[in-house]
């Protein structure tokens, strides 16, 4: 199985609500290098800032990352899960959370025979992003898609939504300034 849904959700029918679409490793997260280690978990300046303003706004915060590191048998998905958890009880604790969570395991070059494949989930593909909008009422078009790659702009534009790339440094700063063009332009029409 290829990325759980983390959260518990009301399938009743719900207003759509923009979305940003985080990427985790170098984004949201410090990335020294596969991250899977809970004491190895660094929030980058500004990323709980970042999620607790969407969350206040009535965005939903979704993450949709790449671990490779599964199939090339560095961790495993019980290590992904559990850095997860303590991302959200962390963000919790700063009155933030992340709505829901999406990680593809894959890689074609994987050494886990399990993992050792294609995945339309694995970005620059957008099955994570489209999951995700499959099972939330996602307004796509007031929606954003972050990461620090090309692989996560190219997998936001396959999605159909405006991707940003993050160049590093505050993520709340960053995240502001196009969250208030957009809401600016809105408010224009």
């Amino acid at each position: 199985m290829t990325g759980v849904p983390t959260a518990d959700h009301n399938e009743a029918p719900q207003r759509r609500r923009p979305a940003v679409f985080f990427d985790r490793d170098g984004t949201l997260i410090v990335d020294p290098g596969y991250v899977y280690r809970v004491e190895d978990l660094v929030f980058v300046p500004g990323a709980v800032a970042a999620i607790k303003r969407l969350n206040d706004l009535g965005y939903y915060v979704f993450i949709a990352t790449n671990q490779s590191g599964i199939a090339r048998g560095y961790f495993t998905e019980t290590d992904v899960q559990a850095l997860h958890a303590e991302l959200q009880r962390r963000l919790r604790g700063a009155g933030a959370h992340v709505d829901d969570i999406r990680y593809c395991p894959d890689h074609p070059d994987g050494t886990v025979e399990r993992y050792r494949r294609n995945s339309d989930w694995r970005k620059p593909q957008p099955g994570m992003l489209l999951d995700l909008m499959r099972c939330w009422p996602v307004d796509r078009d007031a929606s954003l898609a972050v990461g620090d790659r090309d692989t996560d702009v190219a997998a936001g534009e396959a999605a159909g939504l405006r991707s940003l790339l993050f160049p590093g440094g505050n993520l709340d700063e960053f995240l502001a300034l196009h969250i208030e063009a957009r809401r600016g332009a809105k408010r224009i029409r």
